[in-house]
């Protein structure tokens, strides 16, 4: 070995160790051109070297690797420690004595992956400050309330590992709300109006006063006592709460607390005929709950106004409010209307069809609750705007799941071979590069000599050829659909060989269903089905969350590349 194919030897060996057990020509031939500058004017010559070292290096187990390296250059062994990144949330006013927070979804389904930065963001800082964390179901328009979102939206949020400490219904709270309704009637701070909605909302926003704003408190209590009574029909009156009707946002301008609601909600059925409006209903609740901050997207910066005039009516001290910017999620389908709507006509199979955004649908192909965490934390509390990047995402979830992922054959669209010349052949592999303790992945073949290849690779054979089937052996290609054994010297590889997927005889039919609504079927080798419920890596395809398994074969739903 000269001088050149020494150190091409050396730094493809260190390359592989850093990255998996395999080495990139780009950082090796690099590393030459650098340290050996006399080898500039002979870049082919450099090239050929290189691309003929990192095969037989990439052909060889990391234990071989890391055993060969010691010998030969034993002081590369030591890595570059990579600088960690910690990236924290910023600090919170006034949290030094413990927080209280809330998550307030509306039961309308289950949570999406922009639902789960709420989540995600509130349960960090109640873990970092100690304190208490209420799921708050916003359930006070019956025509939205999906029966099955409240169980659904618990179940997403302990996916997320999200620790939460109560879950409140709002309604189960309506007689709270009217007490407080009734006082602040009888303190001049709110009013009964009649108007039509229409001309209420044009003369407000003209900065026009109702006629009944300066309706005596007396008076709107007994109104109100007669609406909770049923006395009035839907639309024919409301509770409205007084703001500065010359405020230069009409929006914050006088709001409607009370309105009367005819249609049963799905836990209360008909008991109910007066029901609170949102930022009503949200300002008693955030102060009989105690927060101490309140944490949520900017598009609530005209809700947190109006929900300011109620604690000041009422006297109350206010919590800190927070509001982070927008994100834009694309090409993801995430209005639990659409999709109510597109699974009763059998448009998707479910909240946690793989094509769509759902915490259910990330969950099955394999997204790991860490990785959305990390996103998060990464995105912060900035009140800019964001595009959600679903590449960072699964950047994120690849450094998770890599750690513990088997490494598995599967071969899409499989071409039979038969192999020749040899009637027993033994492969043996690490189930993961750097993790010898998960142990061997072994295939015997013994008598039934067939094995399967992709198409894309079956195609490219070409008589003659030699083929390395990996941690098999070498192969001749030969006519029709004959591989032929020659042996299994890695030689092979320096002359250009190439490193072929293959699984056996004994594989098990798979389908991997893509997040485009797409299936890939094939044959995964027999050891997948150790592997159901987990993430596994299928070489050269992808990390794929194995389902399930029947007479069909494997169900399995890609996770990322």
């Amino acid at each position: 070995m000269n001088e050149l194919e020494t150190a091409a030897r050396k730094f493809a060996l260190q390359n592989a160790l850093e990255y998996n057990g395999k080495a990139s020509p780009g950082p090796v031939i690099g590393r030459i051109m650098n340290e050996m500058p006399e080898f500039k004017a002979k870049a082919r010559e450099v090239s050929e070297v290189a691309r003929s070292a990192i095969a037989e290096v990439n052909a060889m187990d990391t234990a071989v690797q890391k055993a060969e390296l010691e010998k030969l250059a034993p002081e590369m062994l030591v890595k570059k420690k990579k600088e960690e990144v910690v990236r924290e949330l910023p600090p919170l006013e006034n949290a030094e004595n413990g927080v209280v927070m809330r998550l307030a979804p509306n039961p309308s389904g289950p949570l999406h992956i922009g639902h789960t930065r709420m989540a995600i963001l509130n349960d960090e800082y109640v873990k970092r400050y100690g304190g208490k964390l209420i799921v708050r179901m916003e359930d006070t328009n019956p025509p939205t309330v999906y029966p099955d979102g409240y169980r659904m939206i618990c179940e997403d949020l302990d996916y997320l590992e999200v620790k939460y400490h109560e879950v409140v219904n709002q309604s189960s709270r309506f007689e709270i709300y009217y007490e407080y309704a009734e006082k602040l009637l009888a303190a001049g701070h709110a009013y009964m109006c009649s108007c039509e909605s229409e001309g209420w909302r044009k003369a407000k926003d003209e900065n026009r006063v109702c006629p009944h704003r300066d309706t005596e408190p007396g008076v709107n209590v007994d109104l109100w006592k007669r609406m909770l009574a049923g006395e009035f029909q839907a639309h024919e009156i409301s509770m409205v709460v007084k703001t500065d009707i010359n405020h230069p946002n009409p929006a914050v301008r006088d709001f409607v607390a009370m309105r009367m609601v005819d249609e049963p909600h799905p836990l209360t059925g008909t008991k109910y005929k007066v029901y609170p409006l949102y930022n009503f209903s949200v300002a008693i609740d955030d102060h009989l709950m105690g927060m101490t901050h309140v944490l949520r997207g900017k598009d609530h910066l005209n809700n947190t106004l109006r929900q300011i005039y109620v604690y000041e009516h009422m006297g109350w001290k206010k919590p800190v409010f927070l509001h982070y910017g927008w994100v834009s999620i694309e090409d993801t389908v995430l209005s639990t209307r659409q999709i109510k709507a597109a699974i009763v006509k059998g448009e998707y199979t479910g909240w946690d069809d793989c094509r769509l955004g759902t915490v259910a649908a990330l969950a099955k192909r394999g997204i790991a609750p860490g990785a959305i965490r990390q996103y998060w934390k990464d995105v912060g509390t900035k009140a800019v705007d964001i595009r959600f990047s679903w590449e960072n995402l699964y950047a994120m979830n690849r450094d998770i799941i890599d750690k513990d992922a088997a490494r598995l054959f599967f071969v899409s669209n499989p071409v039979e071979k038969q192999i020749t010349g040899v009637a027993t052949l033994h492969s043996k592999a690490p189930l993961h590069p750097q993790r010898p303790e998960l142990g061997m992945r072994e295939v015997k073949l013994e008598g039934d000599m067939r094995v399967f290849l992709t198409s894309e690779d079956a195609k490219d054979l070409k008589p003659g050829a030699v083929v390395r089937l990996k941690d098999l052996g070498n192969m001749e290609v030969a006519k029709g659909n004959e591989l032929k054994y020659i042996g299994n010297d890695l030689s092979v590889l320096k002359q250009g060989a190439k490193i072929v997927h293959w699984v056996g005889p004994n594989s098990v039919d798979t389908a991997v269903h893509m997040p485009d609504g797409t299936a890939i079927t094939g044959l995964a080798e027999k050891e997948a089905l150790k592997y159901l419920g987990k993430v596994v890596q299928f070489e050269r395809f992808g990390f794929a969350r194995l389902e399930s398994h029947n007479e069909k074969g494997i169900t399995a739903f890609f996770t990322n590349k």
